[in-house]
């Protein structure tokens, strides 16, 4: 339609797209998302070429051609603009289309800047005279671009039918229902999807599109990997298996999968090697995978923040991802509805569920509630987890008539015996160990759990054995820098033949398939040193069954500070309850979890979350600017850019500016008066100087440093 190729969609910096091409491809993808969960693809269709048809209007586009720069005071919202056709449809559409249309940028009600449809209607004098300039002459061309993607209306709509649109749109969403709208979801997937998609060469308007992934290479069978014997069938809906690292939990949990897959783990690290690894297993499948390295957009003006969701290809057949990034669902953030679609009806796998603690797993287990109500299949795997925990996850998943348990008996547990577990008072005590360690050729893993000591320690050893080795990963490298980080890990460090360093943090503890002879490390929960001690001898054959290697645990201090982000008595209780000198015993390990949490205080969230009792509690079209609980959140849920990659940055494309970005927790970055760009995932610009290529970022030097634009 060359007539109207200069009314855009997106300004020129975000690919100039005319605004009928737009109006297409969303509506092509909202069909597809409608199809999968049952809804009528041809609403849905019209509810997205009229999305964005307000677009049109002058005030729209002179504001695009201006950059989105706008005289103080000026307001025009071209959702509200869209709404002025509404009565063209048939009149049991309309409540629908209304849903996808009227707050897919903005909460109808209570938005953070006061710009939803409700806010402007009670702020404003006349909300619908200022959207509605020149309305007669710019609904022609609007009119004309509507029949043309085949939403049929008159040929003239005059001003008074637009106002009486507009006020049963006002009237309908004024309305106090609490739920959360699918056709909002939809509008907002296909949305989201189109503008990520438009001007690359990827192609996912096919129906490749909520393909049901095939993951028959996962029916393979090993005595070494004693969970490849269990039939996975069952009539149970749910799963938990509960089985030592190297007993076959990835491959069991992804057989029980009957349709498309979510896989959660709790570090961004770990996703990444379960990423490349659930990639390299089915390379040779058509098989659309994804992974989710951030979980929303963090928006800072003015001391407000409202946090966005970023749900980018929605219906990827495996999308592997950090519970966090589906935690809108639990307080109703912007753009929840896409995730609730996105998930309905899904194989959920929550694997290492016990890693989690405090808030986080609160949101976990909050998770778990709403994927019941999302008619998910929820799939658990653990390498142990204390009773209180297990019995409270299956009380959510309606019981064990309700749920596949899985575990090992005590023999096969008796040929997972790897480690021999010795305790040290402190840090000073493993200069010896390290030495003998690399005079035995050894591949050496230590432990810290704050980035800040491993960063110290790493500088410190790294001068002190300067000709063996050395490197350090944890989560505050760039997400490029760190993804070779661990493939140098996998590849170099872990098939090393010689003598070797690597010093962590917790992102080591999931999922990454390294195998080292010697382990130092501070002390952490019980779960949490179990899953560590995966990373030891981990490599499982009929030569290794029976050998064990040496762990040395460091007393944990008196200082509840030093402790974090753990509880000090519960490291206590872990510390002293573990042999000295001896063999760990896994029978045992269950014992001991359970003496070390012989209760657990689940952290009440209900007065934050938006789903209680099987009932949202959110009112339609309304969403929260933020996590009710994300400054108490030790979470990477904010990004930073360093200085000299801020231009690079700006003109990047999604997948080089990821590249970019160092994940932080919000609590340790968002007020530190630093300048935040407002392109990409709004990255907070960092000084050059607080950040290594080896080391990571230092946050001591960001907090010292007097770098700042505001």
């Amino acid at each position: 339609m060359d007539k109207f190729i200069n009314i855009f969609g997106k300004h020129e910096n975000s690919g100039g797209l005319p605004l009928v091409d737009h109006l297409f491809d969303v509506a092509t993808i909202a069909k597809k998302v409608a199809r999968n969960i049952g809804l009528d693809e041809e609403i849905a269709y019209r509810g997205a070429i009229m999305h964005d048809i307000g677009k049109v209007s002058p005030l729209f586009q002179q504001t695009l051609k201006n950059g989105y720069l706008r005289k103080p005071g000026f307001i025009f919202r071209h959702e509200i603009a869209s709404l002025f056709f509404i009565n063209q449809l048939d009149e049991s559409e309309r409540p629908l289309i209304i849903d996808m249309i009227a707050a897919h940028h903005k909460s109808v009600y209570n938005d953070i800047r006061k710009l939803g449809l409700l806010d402007l209607e009670q702020e404003m004098e006349d909300s619908f005279e200022i959207h509605a300039k020149h309305f007669e002459t710019w609904s022609k061309d609007a009119i004309e671009i509507l029949n043309y993607l085949g939403v049929k209306t008159s040929q003239k709509i005059t001003l008074e039918e637009a106002r009486l649109s507009y006020e049963n749109a006002v009237d309908h969403c004024s309305m106090n229902r609490l739920g959360c709208s699918k056709w909002k979801g939809i509008l907002i997937s296909a949305d989201y999807l189109a503008s990520g998609i438009e001007g690359s060469k990827e192609n996912v308007l096919t129906d490749n599109l909520f393909a049901i992934p095939d993951l028959s290479f996962y029916n393979r069978s090993n005595p070494l990997f004693p969970l490849s014997q269990i039939i996975v069938k069952s009539n149970k809906k749910h799963t938990i298996v509960t089985a030592p690292t190297g007993a076959g939990k990835t491959d069991f949990l992804i057989r029980r999968c009957t349709g498309r897959v979510f896989y959660t783990l709790p570090f961004q690290a770990s996703i990444n090697a379960m990423y490349e690894r659930i990639c390299e297993d089915l390379s040779d499948k058509d098989i659309d995978i994804r992974v989710l390295h951030a979980a929303s957009a963090l928006i800072i003006e003015d001391k407000k923040i409202e946090e966005k969701i970023l749900q980018r290809h929605i219906g990827a057949s495996i999308k592997v991802l950090t519970p966090h990034q589906i935690s809108s669902i639990v307080f109703g953030t912007k753009g929840f509805e896409a995730m609730a679609v996105d998930l309905q009806d899904c194989d959920v796998i929550l694997d290492e569920i016990h890693t989690y603690s405090g808030i986080s797993q609160s949101i976990v287990l909050k998770i778990v509630e709403i994927l019941q109500a999302l008619n998910c299949r929820i799939h658990i795997g653990t390498a142990t987890m204390p009773t209180v925990l297990y019995n409270h996850l299956l009380e959510l998943m309606n019981g064990k008539e309700n749920v596949y348990e899985v575990f090992l008996n005590q023999e096969t547990l008796d040929t997972f015996n790897r480690h021999i577990i010795h305790k040290l008072e402190n840090m000073d005590e493993i200069d010896p160990i390290i030495k003998s360690a690399i005079r035995d050729n050894q591949k050496i893993l230590i432990v810290c759990n704050q980035v800040k000591r491993a960063q110290n320690l790493f500088l410190k050893l790294q001068e002190e054995y300067a000709a063996t080795p050395i490197m350090l990963i944890h989560s505050r490298f760039k997400r490029g820098e760190r993804i070779e980080l661990e493939s140098q890990l996998k590849n170099e460090y872990n098939k090393s033949e010689r003598a070797c360093i690597v010093v962590s943090t917790q992102v080591v503890e999931v999922s990454l398939d390294i195998s080292f002879d010697l382990m130092i490390t501070e002390c952490a929960p019980l779960d949490s040193l179990i899953q560590r001690f995966g990373r030891i001898n981990r490599v499982r054959t009929l030569s290794t069954i029976g050998k064990y290697k040496d762990i040395y645990i460091i007393a944990p201090s008196s200082d509840s500070r030093s402790a974090l982000p753990y509880d000090l008595e519960i490291l206590k209780r872990s510390y002293n309850i573990l042999p000295s000198g001896k063999l760990l015993y896994e029978q045992q390990i269950q014992s001991m979890l359970n003496s070390v949490y012989p209760e657990i205080v689940f952290t009440d969230i209900d007065m934050n979350a938006v789903f209680k009792e099987g009932k949202w509690r959110i009112k339609e079209l309304c969403h929260n600017p933020k996590s009710a609980l994300l400054e108490i959140m030790d979470i990477e849920s904010a990004v930073c850019i360093v200085e000299k990659d801020e231009i690079e940055y700006i003109h990047s494309t999604f997948i080089e500016r990821t590249k970019m970005e160092i994940p932080v927790s919000f609590r340790s970055i968002a007020f530190k008066q630093l300048y935040q760009l407002k392109e990409g995932m709004r990255p907070f610009v960092v000084p050059d100087m607080a950040y290594t290529s080896q080391a990571g970022l230092k946050a001591e030097l960001v907090k010292s440093s007097n770098y700042n634009r505001i």
